[in-house]
């Protein structure tokens, strides 16, 4: 699916779509779900990224993360991580 299609099945710009691709924006909740659900893919196979290796993911690099964002933030962290895991 190319971005223009993307963008039209979630009703977001194509610009938009290019920017959550390449990190430089942040969407909210409701449009990682409307993208997961436009691509058929559950919403923890969005985050899923092969250059992470076995063992890079701890709960000290975790936290080492949050503990930089704002509250805003780490509140939309939150929420991504709790329905990935369900």
């Amino acid at each position: 699916m190319t971005q223009d299609q993307l963008a039209e099945k979630v009703d977001l710009a194509t610009r938009y779509i290019s920017l959550i691709e390449v990190g430089r924006s942040s969407p909210s909740l409701e449009t990682i779900e409307n993208i997961a659900r436009a691509l058929q893919v559950e919403i923890r196979d969005l985050f899923e990224f092969v250059h992470l290796q076995p063992g890079e993911i701890t709960p000290q690099a975790i936290q080492e993360l949050l503990e930089g964002m704002d509250d805003k933030t780490a509140r939309t962290v939150f929420k991504m991580v709790r329905a990935a895991a369900r």
